[in-house]
């Protein structure tokens, strides 16, 4: 297979594997989805229940839980009242360690030049790209921003593309592997122009692919108590496109960057205590029925289990980390070593063009070590403690929460694998509000592209440490996978499919309980 497939395929997401999920509750985690790149020491059956215990939802709402406030466990840092709040290191982090930690925050923010240059280490952007550094898009290593209107440059915020694919289309060997030859579930392949994201941006004497374009329609929602919420609408378009037209059918998704905290614990959760939460036949009759993603590693050549990115397409924080720099900035990558990022065989000019590769020992424009410093770093982005657990509304938020059944998917806590290598990880009690399951969420927020084992109205769900500092870090607040809600109460107030019955009680609660709820966010 060719360097530039394994990019598309990555691009376009974790395509569909045929063998099964074995849930196992707070146990050993199932080998056929191991972290592959992680050293996990087993539990012991006295810590299967010690976690058993400690994990259990709580049904005691007169004052904060033990640790409550320690969202991120050790790693937790100090709630700043900057935009540097998400900037931190792991507060468990040893002295003789912070200055990898440092480097890779400098190749985070690096801004990368095109090709030829004489900074040899910093040329190889492009040619097509979203962003010249890892930090133009995740703002002081919070979300992006999306625009506002047709008018406004679009700011940290692209397209995926990726267009039907008939069933009886010749596929590679791995190829058919992954699509699960025989599934009922629709197959996509990149545009064969474009691939399988647009870049908005080009090096000098190329084209950009398009420019991003949204419109908005306002939507008046009724709420209890004479109140009301104004939803937007967004609808998007490629806009001078630079290539020529999309393939037929093309499907267009687009993401804004997340924020960045917290990533190494996630990565940390075992994955048989995720699998334990999955249940995608609605077995329990709760009406969710969250499915874990699988897909493929490209670094490992296995499968291994999807919690990263919007529809979980990623295994690792490294194979994320990878896939962005081919994809966002056009940076290779010993795990996707195309010099030339996502330009397509269509795009002839793109592929010939000058790169940052000569002087490199290991023909790629980041190198192994440099990948391993901003993969440190981004593991390592600390989870501020909470704020205001004790007070009154907050804990009336608190059940609100849970009452409604958020937990259902927003999972509160995790205590995760115990990791040789990674102290900053191991073993520790965190509260990241995520099952890192795909649920449907209905067809508001639907993409209607499929991206692997999700459809087109599935998503992961996004964690909800920090969410109260978006406008601390961000300057702005912007939620969801495209950043239409501005406020949390229209980011709840989208949700839809298995949420929708939440989302109705929240619309018909008291407006004080609704108050409440929203606090207890902006409290996380």
């Amino acid at each position: 297979m060719s360097p530039l497939s394994r990019l598309q395929l990555v691009m376009i997401g974790a395509l569909l594997l045929s063998f099964s999920l074995v849930p196992l509750a707070h146990s050993q985690t199932p080998p056929d989805v191991a972290a592959a790149h992680l050293d996990e020491v087993p539990r012991t059956s006295a810590e299967i229940a010690r976690i058993r215990d400690v994990t259990r939802l709580t049904a005691d709402f007169s004052a904060p839980e033990p640790f409550e406030a320690n969202s991120g466990g050790g790693a937790t840092v100090r709630a700043r009242t900057t935009a540097d709040a998400f900037s931190q290191a792991s507060g468990n982090m040893a002295f003789e360690r912070e200055l990898d930690f440092k480097v890779g925050d400098g190749l985070f923010r690096k801004l990368w030049v095109s090709s030829p240059s004489s900074t040899l280490v910093s040329d190889g952007l492009g040619p097509l790209f979203n962003a010249r550094s890892c930090q133009a898009c995740h703002l002081k290593d919070g979300r992006g921003h999306p625009p506002e209107g047709p008018q406004d440059d679009a700011v940290s915020i692209f397209l995926r593309v990726s267009v039907p694919s008939a069933q009886d289309a010749p596929l590679s060997e791995i190829e058919a592997f992954l699509a699960g030859i025989g599934d009922d579930s629709p197959r996509t392949r990149p545009d064969p122009v474009y691939g399988g994201q647009m870049q908005d941006f080009a090096t000098a004497g190329h084209a950009a692919e398009y420019r991003f374009d949204v419109r908005y329609t306002e939507q008046t929602l009724a709420l209890s108590g004479g109140e009301t919420a104004v939803l937007r609408v967004p609808t998007y378009r490629a806009a001078d496109l630079g290539y020529g037209p999309l393939a037929p059918g093309a499907m267009l998704s687009p993401r804004v960057a997340p924020q960045m905290i917290g990533l190494g614990l996630l990565e940390a959760i075992a994955a048989g205590d995720i699998l334990a939460l999955a249940d995608p036949d609605d077995a329990d009759g709760d009406g969710i029925s969250g499915r874990a993603q699988k897909v493929w590693s490209f670094e490992h050549n296995r499968p291994m289990l999807g919690r990263f990115g919007l529809k979980a397409g990623a295994p690792t924080v490294r194979e994320q980390s990878a896939a962005a720099f081919a994809g966002d900035i056009g940076i290779s990558s010993p795990i996707f070593p195309a010099a030339f990022g996502d330009c397509t065989e269509a795009q002839t000019d793109c592929r010939a063009a000058p790169d940052g590769t000569s002087g490199s020992p290991e023909a790629t424009e980041i190198g192994a070590d440099g990948l391993g410093l901003v993969t440190f770093y981004a593991r390592n982005l600390g989870v501020p403690a909470r704020r205001d657990v004790a007070d009154p509304q907050v804990l009336r938020g608190k059940q609100v929460f849970y009452d409604t059944g958020c937990t259902a998917c927003h999972q509160p806590k995790f205590v995760t694998a115990r990791l040789r290598g990674q102290p900053e990880q191991s073993f520790q009690l965190i509260w990241p509000y995520t099952d890192l399951l795909l649920h449907d969420m209905g067809p508001g927020l639907a993409d209607n592209r499929p991206e692997g084992r999700a459809t087109g109205s599935e998503w992961r769900t996004a964690p909800l440490w920090g969410i109260g500092l978006t406008q601390t870090v961000s300057g702005q607040q912007s939620y969801l996978h495209d950043g239409r809600a501005r406020t949390l109460l229209e980011a709840v107030l989208w949700h839809g499919g298995e949420a929708l019955p939440h989302r109705q009680q929240v619309i018909d609660m008291p407006p004080a309980d609704r108050a409440a709820l929203i606090r207890y966010l902006e409290s996380l």
